[in-house]
């Protein structure tokens, strides 16, 4: 007779550990969806991407074209108002910065 209570552990075990990244992935969007502080402009991150708090103001740069704002980017999460290039603050919707891409 086979030892079940030895497999049913590993089992267990190899399942457990698979849904560790998943458990740590659930637990940081709760911790994102905390109110996150404005963007400085001044940063060094903030002025390496030319980003501004009106893309009116980004006019005369290069990259921009007339309608891209933050609002509209695919790095751009509504709930916090948040981007993915600068995970610990928020954006202005109306913000913009060079590396704007649109959603798909």
């Amino acid at each position: 007779m086979t030892n079940n209570s030895r497999r049913t552990f590993m089992r267990n075990s190899l399942l457990g550990l698979a849904a560790l990244p998943l458990g740590a992935g659930l637990l940081s969007r709760n911790a994102l969806a905390a109110e996150l502080p404005p963007l400085d402009t001044e940063s060094a991150q903030a002025k390496a991407l030319n980003y501004v708090k009106d893309a009116s103001e980004a006019a005369d740069h290069p990259a921009f074209e007339e309608g891209e704002h933050c609002e509209n980017c695919m790095f751009y999460t509504a709930d916090t108002q948040g981007c993915q290039l600068f995970p610990q603050n928020s954006v202005e919707p109306a913000g913009w910065c060079q590396s704007w891409t649109a959603k798909p």
